[in-house]
């Protein structure tokens, strides 16, 4: 039977979905529902904790509790994407060096390169991180910390993952110069030249830059806005071309957004490892979620499908059963970052590569650059050790979920009719689809010259496809002139 606090809540979320209480909008004090809705307080307070853990509202200090998700019902998603269903080498990335210019400008807006604005990180308490490394560890700073990467390090993060699900030993990781590294390596490991990459489309350009360098060809997925990659289109193309991986982004995909359901993540797994195909996980996003649940990984579903496959009863005939299940285990190289929730100039990353892969991955970590610097793995540990990055991602949860539905109503306020807006789950970014007849590539040069970085579509696309998308970062301090130059790109659209 459903409580009553429950009732409101869910009265709350149907006035939010109507527009009534808009994104950053404080709700009604407690004793203000209390008295009109003839409910006592620690009923409306129940309510306001549960929209909280809903992602819905955000209490704030002395301001009560602040609208910081909405689902906005009028916005229609573009629908699955249909590449070209044939590989083919990288093409156009050339256009991502202006939008890359243009994110060092500080007088350009930003809607282009998904680096987060200042006021998304905590830069104070990186800074005081910085001066107790400085003070403590001075001497240890300096020196290499070669691959695997510092031990303080690897050790927090194998606890973080452990948080989801995910349970990995610290020696099993090894720490890299942000995720894009990770990415690489994962691919130098498992790939040569020629070789065909099973992709999302769209896809983050990042990823289409490392196959272009590493002389690899793309293949472009049916992906959907909402669930993810086709496995069925996977399957299908995966007995027609020679695949040597799969990368894929499950986790709030960039440009798209999408959680990828556990149960698609699982037939994902499966059909890949029934044809011998490596996975290689992109979860930058994965901590960045609006909900309360920070959602799985394929890595960590793996090694719970193999533990509940293989327990026996007690004893060493556990044990044994277990080893044998990660022998038998599908091949996933995780690969993670900071770069989104802490800061992305300390440039640290990790990979968690499959057990037979680690020793080359910690080579070809050598042979590429050495090292990560190692007083920023110092102040990332530190953070990590003093509880502060978990602070950082209550607090950064709900401001990308401010800015994503800000910029996202502001959007289908300004932009013309038809236009289609993804509704991502989680981190900073949005997809749009434009009417048929506008080119993203001249919108964004018209818009550079106006002071305003837009992302074109094409440059998500190895065969350069989307020419009527864009994709928009919403992580910026939200300002008049922000909310002005949407406008002007709307008019540029017009």
């Amino acid at each position: 039977m459903e409580k009553l606090y429950e009732k409101l809540a869910a009265e709350v979320v149907k006035n939010i979905g109507s527009g009534l209480y808009q994104t950053g909008e404080r709700l009604p004090s407690v004793r203000v529902q209390s008295r009109q809705l003839a409910v006592s307080v620690s009923t409306v307070v129940a309510a306001y904790r549960l929209l909280e853990q809903w992602g819905y509202v955000a209490a704030h200090d002395r301001s009560g509790y602040v609208v910081s998700h909405r689902v906005n019902l009028a916005a229609v998603e573009p629908a699955t994407s249909s590449p070209y269903a044939k590989p083919g080498p990288v093409t156009g990335q050339e256009l991502v060096l202006r939008l890359v210019k243009a994110a060092n400008n500080p007088d350009v807006i930003q809607f282009g390169a998904a680096v987060p604005d200042r006021s998304f990180l905590p830069v104070r308490a990186i800074q005081q991180a910085q001066i107790r490394v400085a003070r403590n560890q001075s001497a240890e700073s300096i020196d290499y910390a070669f691959p695997p990467g510092l031990p303080a390090l690897r050790r927090q993060i194998a606890r973080h993952m452990s948080e989801f699900g995910c349970a990995t030993g610290p020696d099993e990781i090894i720490i890299t110069n942000g995720c894009q590294e990770a990415l690489t390596l994962a691919l130098k490991a498992v790939t040569k030249p020629g070789d065909i990459v099973a992709i999302e489309s769209p896809t983050f350009y990042g990823l289409l830059q490392v196959l272009e360098s590493l002389g690899l060809e793309a293949l472009e997925m049916p992906t959907n806005p909402r669930t993810g990659i086709s496995v069925a289109a996977l399957d299908l193309a995966l007995t027609r071309w020679d695949v040597k991986a799969c990368v894929i982004v499950p986790n709030f995909s960039n440009p798209l957004g999408f959680c990828m359901p556990d149960e698609n993540k699982k037939a994902l797994i499966k059909k890949l490892h029934q044809h011998n195909i490596p996975l290689i996980e992109d979860d930058v996003y994965g901590d960045l979620g609006f909900g309360p649940i920070r959602p799985s990984v394929c890595k960590g579903l793996v090694a719970e499908a193999a533990l509940s496959q293989f327990e026996l009863d007690q004893g060493d005939e556990k044990i044994a059963g277990l080893e044998l299940a990660k022998r038998a285990e599908p091949e996933i190289f995780y690969c993670g970052s900071f770069s989104k929730t802490l800061s992305p100039g300390l440039r640290v990353g990790w990979i968690v590569p499959p057990r037979k892969y680690h020793e080359q991955i910690e080579y070809k970590k050598y042979v590429l650059n050495l090292a990560t610097p190692t007083s920023s793995q110092m102040v990332v540990a530190e953070m990590l050790t003093n509880g502060v990055y978990q602070r950082q991602l209550r607090k950064v949860r709900q401001q990308y979920a401010i800015a994503v539905n800000r910029v996202s109503e502001a959007v289908i306020r300004f932009f013309p009719n038809g236009t289609k807006v993804t509704r991502p789950e989680g981190g900073c970014v949005i997809w749009l689809e434009l009417p048929e007849h506008v080119n993203s590539v001249e919108l964004a040069n018209q818009a550079i010259k106006l002071g305003i970085s837009i992302s074109p579509g094409p440059i998500f696309s190895a065969s350069g496809k989307y020419l009527n998308f864009i994709r928009i970062s919403c992580a910026c301090e939200w300002t008049p002139q922000v909310e002005d130059a949407l406008a002007r790109v709307a008019r540029l659209i017009h």
